[in-house]
């Protein structure tokens, strides 16, 4: 361990314990020597000034809000004594910031399927998803019996995602199930879709067939079960000859510039600003310097961090979309009687985060200092390379389906606090801190945290692209071994 304690930006008037730090301690930090009042928990903050009450709290170089009592240098400065400055709708000044990182592209590739379209999975899957949440059983039943059948041989997995929606919808609430429901059936990590409808639900099965748009008549097959005599019979017979199909498909080399992944995190801490987070952002700068595409979403969490996203936008056009991604999801909040600024959870709490603005400064450094290059409504499928922002709530399922929807390949998920879960692409858990990872092996599938131990971002981020080729090769992360694999769709309206 090289230090237990950490000034993260020369401007901070707070630093943060890297490991329990106990009252009384003394410390010398850039020439201010501190005493610690109280015993500091890992992943918290301490102060490095007395603070005036209203006085702003510094951290990343960047406000996280204001002191909301007045403090002495050397106490606890947490969620009981600073609160968020967040107000409503901003009006934003476009000044963009130049971009030079000087990454230099290398001839890299991973063995992915090249799909008839041209596009490229990472997985070659036969899925089952259901137009409505009626047909979820026949749909479980389906992926259960041709798993047994064929043994899982052939294939990289047989999955049905059950969903609750598809019927009972109404306006952008039925739009955005029929689109995320589109994704999935066009997304290129299935070698193989069998759509499973009712007959009467508002999804109609037809129209959503026409929603599609172009698609692999091979490959994407469709059953009305009220259509059908016995839907089990049917649908295996359907299914057998999807797999067929599927299972001559075969990994071929593939330039590195065809990879998409998603970002997001959950479950943060004190650390996942310094640790896995930016991991993530010199990743996305290294995939986008070799032509590929990243995504960036949660859009409540980027919400004392907009500005430096939209100063990002290679024009003034993707501004005005960034500007209006954000002050969307505003009205969105203040429409339902809520607050901006009320994000932070219990965990992120516990964990050392106080403040959206805190938590936002942390969480949009997974998108490195890449200009942003497209912007994305919920449901939207990706149009360019390069950096994507993408409007989705913060939620875990719901953002990482999005995620997953308009193209990426992969979810890489920072946490701090952990979690199992996963979407229907392998859903990557990475790490904040050692002592998670250690915890939770059967969840963690790459620890970020030596990087407060003493590792190199450097040697650290190309182990990381060493693993995520292997991922993109066919190895399998810890949701996918497990199972644990679910989707999610955004829902604001009634329901009939």
């Amino acid at each position: 361990m090289k230090t237990k304690y950490l000034q993260i930006n020369p401007a901070d008037n707070v630093a943060v314990a890297i490991v329990n730090l106990l009252a009384g301690e003394q410390m010398s930090i850039n020439g201010t020597d501190v005493t610690l009042n109280e015993d500091i928990p890992a992943g918290h903050k301490f102060a490095l000034k007395d603070f005036a009450e209203g006085e702003d709290i510094i951290k990343y170089g960047y406000p996280i809000g204001h002191a909301t009592m007045a403090r002495k240098k050397g106490d606890l400065m947490n969620e009981n004594n600073i609160k968020t400055n967040l107000a409503g709708l901003l009006d934003y000044t476009y000044s963009p910031t130049s971009v030079s990182l000087n990454i230099p592209r290398k001839d890299m590739t991973f063995k992915g399927y090249r799909r008839k379209n041209g596009e490229v999975g990472i997985r070659n899957e036969i899925w089952i998803i259901p137009t409505v949440g009626c047909v979820n059983g026949i749909a479980q039943q389906l992926a259960e019996s041709l798993r047994s059948e064929t043994e899982g041989k052939g294939v990289d997995a047989i999955v049905a995602f059950p969903h609750n929606y598809g019927c009972s919808q109404l306006g952008d609430d039925h739009e955005n199930t029929k689109k995320i429901l589109r994704d999935m059936v066009l997304h290129p990590n299935a070698g193989a879709v069998l759509v499973v409808g009712l007959g009467c639900e508002n999804n109609q099965p037809d129209v959503f067939r026409e929603f599609l748009g172009d698609y692999d008549q091979d490959r994407v097959s469709f059953m009305v079960t009220q259509k059908v005599g016995d839907e089990y019979e049917e649908g295996m017979k359907i299914l057998n000859d999807l797999y067929a199909k599927a299972s001559q498909d075969v990994r071929t080399d593939v330039p590195l510039s065809e990879l998409r992944v998603g970002l997001k995190c959950g479950g943060s801490d004190g650390f996942s600003g310094i640790t896995a987070n930016p991991l993530l952002g010199v990743f996305s700068d290294f995939l986008i310097a070799q032509g590929g595409t990243s995504v960036l979403t949660e859009v409540p969490e980027m919400f004392g961090a907009e500005t430096i996203l939209m100063n990002r936008c290679k024009n003034e056009e993707l501004f005005d979309q960034t500007v209006h991604l954000i002050n969307d999801f505003k009205e969105y909040f203040l429409s339902h009687g809520e607050p901006v600024g009320e994000n932070p959870s219990p965990g992120n709490k516990a964990g050392g985060i106080s403040t959206l603005e805190e938590k936002a400064l942390g969480c949009t450094q997974k998108c490195g200092k890449s200009y942003v290059s497209g912007v994305l409504s919920y449901g939207e499928r990706l149009k360019v390379k390069g950096l994507s922002l993408l409007s989705a709530p913060g939620n875990d399922l719901v953002a990482a389906t999005a995620l997953a929807s308009c193209g990426c390949h992969i979810v890489l998920f920072t946490t701090g606090r952990g979690t199992p879960f996963g979407t229907f692409v392998p859903t990557m858990k990475i790490s904040t801190n050692t002592t998670l990872a250690t915890n939770k092996p059967g969840w963690i599938d790459f620890n970020a945290g030596v990087i407060v131990e003493g590792e190199s971002m450097e040697k650290t981020c190309e182990q990381f692209i060493d693993y995520i080729i292997r991922i993109a090769n066919g190895e399998q992360v810890n949701n996918e071994k497990k199972g644990y694999r679910e989707i999610a769709i955004f829902k604001t309206g009634v329901t009939l």
